[in-house]
């Protein structure tokens, strides 16, 4: 456009034109190299990579917070990862997202896996490489080298002429002619290609430019433009139902279609609204498809002409064009216009509906189309399930490989070390846990196991009556210890009963056979006891029926145990 491109206000081209005629090449262009070179430096870029001042924001662009950018990237590197399964099963998701905006720093890749590009690309290996390599047709290079330096002037990437920016638009352009002989060049292919480079390499951005002009806008550069004439009524269809005051306006001054939205269809819009709302656009232009630029054109012919007041200030078709050409930036911001774009009622199914009523239309007054495109595609799932990829397609290919050396050795260590920790533990386990007896012990202390080293020595077999029990000690100590007194105290403790109940049990008989030998050897020792027993010069004490027990409460050896 004359006035406004991208937002750029006239300041910024008076600016650049009060530069000395000794700096001015007669041959180039506003914004070619020999305008900006020593300009550059004493001017900043903003974030987008243009020139201060060459793109109008108005604070119309949205800063996200650095948390909310961090936590959508994880999102979409998640997503890229398992591609597929999301385009398949969750792409309302994918769509959210894409709505949303599409992170900076993904936003490449993202719109060449949300075009097909990426797919197409590992299918196509090499024929890039194939087709730059060639020297192409001479009439298209020709015309490719004059709008080199009219793409984007005010970008750092396109600005010098002859630099990396313009190279690889030039090897993106060719290689296209030579892809597509039958269409060649149309100059709105160059911003389309440049607004890809800014975002992606050059192979990407060729195979990105193929998926668009075959999938999402087909038959747009062929010869003739016939496609973008049908988009043109469909368009104007289309506008009858969602700003009849804005269609009779058109109607009535009998202002073609063709005559203001070519530029911004064939361009995708990348010529017209500031860079913010440009990006926004495309995000949902690559995942949706072109329903989003009927959308958009219908959100600015409907805020620019459909009310009365601006109806009767615009009275003529030399007005409304110009009105058209200028249109009011407060209507091109972000945040407004992606409300109004989702806010609009047309779907794909309205764009194909109109597209079959208008190409009937057409067949009916001008007769059959010479050029045949291929069928639109509308949005990036249908091109997926159209050609469906494989897994090795969508696979993401590093671009920085580091030479790290195997840490094989250090792995075989740790697994050595877990082995002979295990060894260790199972060893631990199984060592046997001894039971050392308290030498001190209190009397209401339960007795001690008895001990498993040395054995203790078989009891000995007395025939006795029926009344005795099995088993009885070898011997009866020959005498009490001091700690037994000659009657048993009346605070007797629990464990030992004043006499002998009556029911008494089988292994303690009531009455000591009278043959019970007197004294015992010294040598005799009970096998649970280990200790000196206390000197025997006490006198013995009378036979009370504690001791006509079975059990010992001293002997020569061991304390006395309750």
């Amino acid at each position: 456009m004359a006035h406004i491109e991208n937002g750029r206000q006239s300041i910024d081209t008076m600016s650049i034109r009060t530069i000395s005629s000794s700096r001015m090449d007669d041959e180039s262009s506003l914004g070619s190299d020999s305008e900006i070179n020593g300009f550059t430096s004493d001017r900043q870029t903003d974030k987008y990579g243009f020139i201060g001042g060459a793109q109008q924001t108005d604070g119309s662009a949205q800063d996200l917070p650095p948390q909310v950018l961090r936590q959508r990237e994880v999102k979409w590197l998640d997503m890229l990862s398992h591609w597929d399964k999301w385009m398949i099963k969750r792409f309302n998701k994918v769509r959210l997202r894409c709505q949303k905006g599409i992170p900076p720093a993904l936003r490449g890749r993202a719109w060449l896996y949300l075009s097909g590009g990426k797919v197409k690309k590992e299918q196509n290996h090499g024929k890039f490489q194939e087709l730059d390599s060639q020297p192409g047709d001479p009439k298209w290079v020709d015309v490719i080298e004059k709008d080199l330096h009219r793409q984007f002037p005010f970008h750092e990437m396109f600005v010098s002429r002859g630099g990396h920016g313009q190279q690889d638009l030039f090897r993106v352009l060719k290689a296209y002619t030579l892809y597509r002989p039958e269409e060649g060049y149309c100059q709105a292919q160059a911003p389309i290609a440049a607004v890809l480079l800014m975002h992606m390499p050059a192979e990407d951005a060729f195979w990105g430019l193929v998926q668009i002009c075959e999938k999402y806008l087909p038959g747009y550069y062929s010869p003739g433009l016939e496609a973008i004439q049908l988009d043109g009524e469909i368009l104007f269809a289309l506008l009858r139902r969602v700003s009849p005051l804005a269609y009779r306006h058109l109607e009535k001054h009998k202002i073609d279609p063709i005559l203001y939205m070519t530029e911004w269809f064939m361009c995708a819009f990348s010529r017209t609204l500031p860079w913010a709302s440009v990006l926004r656009v495309w995000d949902m232009f690559l995942c949706d498809g072109v329903k989003i630029i009927f959308r958009v054109g219908l959100v600015l012919l409907k805020c620019m002409l459909g009310t009365r007041e601006k109806l009767k200030a615009y009275q003529g078709q030399y007005e409304t064009m110009e009105l058209l050409r200028a249109i009011e930036p407060r209507y091109m911001q972000e945040g407004f216009l992606v409300r109004e774009i989702l806010e609009v009622p047309v779907t794909a199914r309205d764009v194909e509906r109109e597209n079959y009523t208008q190409l009937k239309r057409w067949k009916k007054n001008r007769g059959e189309l010479n050029f045949k495109s291929p069928p639109r595609l509308h949005g990036a799932r249908i091109i997926m399930l159209a050609e469906p990829p494989r897994r090795q397609d969508l696979q993401q290919n590093p671009t920085i490989i580091l030479d790290v050396p195997e840490p094989a050795p250090q792995l075989k260590k740790g697994k050595e070390e877990k082995k002979s920790m295990k060894k260790r533990r199972s060893i631990k386990k199984s060592l046997p846990i001894l039971n050392i007896p308290n030498p001190y012990s209190l009397p209401s202390d339960p007795p001690p196991p008895p001990a498993s080293d040395p054995p203790a020595p078989p009891p000995v077999i007395i025939e006795t009556p029926e009344t005795l029990p099995q088993t009885v000690p070898e011997t009866v100590p020959e005498t009490v210890p001091e700690t037994v007194p000659e009657t048993v105290p009346e605070t007797v403790p629990e464990t030992v009963p004043e006499t002998v109940p009556e029911t008494v049990p089988e292994t303690v008989p009531e009455t000591v056979p009278e043959t019970v030998p007197q004294t015992v050897p010294e040598t005799e020792t009970d096998p649970l006891q280990h200790q000196e027993a206390p000197p025997t010069d006490v006198p013995p004490a009378k036979e009370t029926p504690l001791q006509r027990s079975t059990q010992s409460l001293s002997s020569t050896d061991q304390d006395t145990y309750l």
